[in-house]
């Protein structure tokens, strides 16, 4: 007589949440956020005053002249940094959820194709040996914006073959050039003559929003919305990649130039804002990751949700550097680490949580 195991029951799958009301609520949050962003810091102003001082800036009202200096910091500080936090972080999500489908790893970041490294060269050129100097306070941006774009360039020749582009070389010969612009950088460090340079040069390193300008808002806002314009507008395409050079074929998709395109646009968003704001890592690591579990894997959704949760995330990362230790300021590479890491280690003990599955 025979007997037969019973069958285990398939774990269900998780719920998730609709894309496009999560999407509202994060966009509310985010509007309350850079006000907040305005509001808290080393110097208290408290937020009735704040927000008359907003109004005041929005509408062209009259304010009295003792309101001079509040108006000041609001307007000329803490909110170009805020909006600013807004842009790189949602600029981070966006590139991370496209490089993750670019060299299909789910532990994928903007960071794993050398750029940032190539940008910090630039960066500590101008911060320690003078380059570019006639170029006044755009001379990092631009050094740095430049440094990005040729290792972009050296990234894509070396991984480069008669077969295209594969997501393994892609990622072995990022991190091979990533540690040498590395050891450029700590070359340069190590040599800096002055030492205020030096810790300028390693403040920029871990990330940092305290030089942020309404004059370095435009170009980052305008090169993060045409990528993110760009990435949703392949959605269709990023899904069909993510199951494999062969059914993308079949789908009537061409992986090797979706990888280029999509190479190209990551590297142009991640070194704009790297220009601005410096190496802060983890954003485009995490946050795609805490979307896919909300929305699901769907590209479409996750582009609807991961920029809003990116920016989200670093303005009050960047609030958090600015007012733990005030008036000193905290690197913001250094809170997104200490409050990614935990996170992380969580999710990936989650019972039952595949990184990239639907």
């Amino acid at each position: 007589m025979s007997s037969t195991a019973p069958a285990t029951a398939a774990p269900p799958l998780p719920r998730r949440l609709p894309a496009v009301p999560l999407a509202l609520a994060l966009a509310a949050a985010l509007l309350l956020s850079l006000v907040c962003g305005a509001a808290l810091g080393a110097t208290g102003l408290g937020l009735p005053r704040v927000l008359r001082l907003l109004g005041a800036g929005l509408t062209g009202g009259r304010l009295e002249a003792a309101e001079a200096a509040g108006y000041a910091i609001v307007w000329e500080i803490r909110l170009p940094r805020t909006v600013l936090a807004a842009v790189v972080g949602a600029g981070l999500a966006a590139t991370g959820v496209a490089v993750q489908a670019l060299v299909r790893n789910a532990l994928a970041d903007p960071f794993v194709l050398g750029v940032s490294s190539g940008a910090a060269v630039g960066a500590n050129a101008v911060l320690l040996l003078g380059a570019f100097a006639s170029l006044g306070v755009w001379a990092i941006s631009v050094s740095a914006f430049g440094s990005a774009l040729v290792a972009m360039v050296l990234v894509y020749l070396a991984a480069r073959t008669a077969y295209g582009l594969t997501p393994l070389r892609l990622v072995l010969t990022g991190t091979a050039l990533s540690y040498g612009f590395s050891a450029a950088t700590a070359l340069m460090v190590f040599a800096a003559a002055r030492g205020e340079a030096a810790r300028d040069a390693m403040m920029w390193l871990l990330g940092s929003l305290g030089g942020a300008t309404w004059g370095s808002v435009p170009i980052a806002a305008a090169t993060v919305l045409a990528g993110l314009a760009y990435l949703v507008c392949a959605a269709g395409r990023l899904d069909a990649l993510a199951m494999g050079d062969e059914t993308a074929t079949t789908l009537g998709v061409d992986p090797d130039r979706l990888r280029r395109e999509l190479f190209v646009v990551t590297a142009a968003v991640t070194g704009t804002v790297v220009a601005v704001s410096g190496a802060i890592g983890f954003v485009g690591l995490m946050v795609p990751h805490l979307a896919r579990m909300l929305v699901g894997a769907g590209h479409r959704r996750l582009l609807l949700v991961a920029p809003l949760a990116g920016a989200l995330l670093l303005v009050w990362v960047d609030i958090v550097s600015r007012t733990l230790l005030a008036p000193a300021e905290l690197p913001v590479g250094v809170v997104t680490a200490v409050l990614g890491v935990p996170c992380f280690l969580l999710l990936m003990r989650r019972r039952g949580h595949a990184f990239g599955g639907r």
